[in-house]
């Protein structure tokens, strides 16, 4: 689909995905998990004394995407826990005999996250997963989309906005506290920080026109949005908390879906100046922009993960799918897997490998988690609305 301006304050990154013309061979992405042909193998026998949080581990450890669930003593891993009093431990064990154990205040979800995390720092060498959380958009009604929140088994969903309109683009302050996220109003959109405990709200950005596609810096002090300044849809940067703002694109081109690379010094977003959409990359400080090589007839909603990858949808065959640009050159690029549907706005989990998008059959909608080593997908939550546009939070 062309992106058009559809009057004067048209939410870009709602208007659908966008288009990019670029000839690239399509590349599968394989990779092994730390030595393994895929994911180890892990036997899980439950923690002893709290069934409660015993039932939250196996959900939370089969949800981290670090391990496949096997129902025999012969697997790879085998992983018990045990909890007495007001700690958890876990114990995971090779299948040679070697073991390790982690211990945790506490006897409930946030203890197994906390426990489950240090595992995997231990065994893979990442910082974790199960302590982060998603947020993306519900339509709660016919022209009404609301802000939610979930966990990464699709568990603990919470409605954070009760609005009767539009509340589109979520997305995280790195520290995991508040979000941000576009709210159509009667004639302009605004650009909200919600914090979540306590929810509060304040308007961010609400100059005439369109304020929309906001993405926070790393370092939490900046963000980059697109305006509608000057009767030019543009990219700008501004403090989070001042009035300042630097224009780092001028044309009549429309411009969309900003992200942050990881030091916060470039910004990656959509254009199309070229008479199609394609992803482009400028310096945070200004000057010229540079054309990024994609796959297929077009591309939108792109998002740089820590370790240097972009991750974006690319239409190709005539259908979305999702696709990774790895700037380092050190692995492969292009689509990651075929399946039916349009996948739509990719958000990197702080692993690096897996990434939460939405996935569109028709007239429905869903959130799904995507593994870029081996293509494989999982349905996150399911919900009887339509639900879109996720992002993945850091892990704090």
């Amino acid at each position: 689909m062309r992106l058009k301006m559809v009057s004067r304050f048209v939410l870009t990154a709602a208007i659908g995905v966008l288009a990019v013309t670029v000839a690239t061979a399509q590349v599968r992405v394989e990779k092994t998990a730390r030595g393994f042909a895929g994911n180890p193998t892990l036997y899980y026998t439950g923690v002893a004394g709290n069934t409660q949080v015993s039932a939250e581990v196996l959900s939370l450890v089969s949800a981290c995407g670090w391990f496949d669930i096997y129902t025999a003593p012969s697997a790879d891993y085998t992983l018990a826990g045990s909890s007495s009093g007001s700690d958890l431990k876990l114990t995971l064990t090779k299948r040679e005999g070697s073991s390790y154990s982690v211990r945790v205040s506490g006897a409930d979800r946030r203890a197994a996250k906390a426990a489950i995390d240090a595992l995997l720092k231990q065994t893979f060498k990442i910082d974790g997963i199960c302590a982060t959380r998603m947020v993306f958009c519900a339509e709660t009604s016919h022209g009404i989309k609301n802000i939610y929140t979930c966990d990464i088994d699709g568990r603990e969903v919470k409605k954070i906005t009760s609005y009767n309109t539009l509340c589109v683009e979520p997305g995280w302050f790195p520290d995991g506290k508040s979000i941000v996220y576009t709210m159509y109003g009667r004639s302009d959109t605004e650009i909200i920080q919600t914090t979540l405990s306590p929810l509060m709200s304040r308007r961010l950005a609400y100059y005439p026109g369109l304020n929309a596609g906001a993405s926070i810096s790393p370092d939490g002090r900046n963000l980059a949005m697109i305006m509608s300044k000057d009767r030019q849809v543009e990219l700008y940067i501004r403090a989070v908390n001042g009035e300042a703002k630097l224009r780092l694109t001028n044309s009549i081109a429309t411009k969309a879906s900003p992200c942050w690379n990881p030091t916060g010094g470039t910004i990656c977003y959509v254009s199309d100046q070229s008479g199609v959409p394609r992803l482009y990359r400028v310096s945070a400080s200004g000057g010229a922009s540079s054309l990024l090589g994609t796959i297929g007839t077009e591309a939108a909603t792109p998002d740089w993960s820590k370790d240097n990858q972009i991750a974006y949808s690319a239409r190709v065959d005539g259908e979305y799918t999702i696709a990774v640009i790895d700037l380092e050159g050190k692995k492969p690029s292009g689509q990651i897997f075929k399946a039916p549907g349009h996948w739509e706005s990719p958000s990197w989990a702080p692993d690096n490998r897996q990434v939460v998008c939405s996935r569109k059959n028709g007239r429905s909608s869903a959130l799904y988690i995507v593994d870029t080593w081996t293509g494989k997908y999982r349905q996150l939550v399911n919900l009887s609305m339509n639900v879109s546009m996720p992002s993945w939070s850091r892990l704090n």
